[in-house]
């Protein structure tokens, strides 16, 4: 089990997460937060810093966001759009920084203001 960032995340990423997380399992790509499904370890720390509710327990995402659940692992374990292979499980975002791709179901959604979130 793990935690998941859904579609309120798109555009805004606030980071609070980040600064948050003790096992620096939240990865940062262009539009999204994605939180890496081997690395976290459940502790919940994300979730109450959230300024937009995007983070859940996998088991608790509202039913129009369960697809979510998916893409999270698609970001680590798919070849995205502008790579050359998946990006595994590399132990930890600080070392990579923010990684420019984000999976095609968040690069689908409309682009939105940070305040229309």
């Amino acid at each position: 089990m793990t935690y998941v960032i859904a579609e309120p995340c798109i555009d805004v990423m606030d980071r609070a997460c980040v600064e948050e997380c003790p096992v620096d399992c939240i990865y940062e790509g262009a539009r999204s937060l994605y939180i890496h499904p081997d690395e976290c370890v459940d502790c919940g720390a994300c979730e109450p810093v959230c300024p937009v509710e995007a983070i859940y327990y996998e088991d608790d995402l509202p039913e129009q966001w369960t697809v979510y659940r998916e893409d999270n692992a698609a970001f680590f374990h798919e070849t995205l759009p502008g790579r050359d292979a998946p990006l595994g499980s590399p132990g930890g975002a600080s070392k990579l920084g923010p990684l420019g791709v984000d999976t095609p179901l968040v690069a689908a959604v409309p682009h939105r203001e940070k305040n229309d979130a």
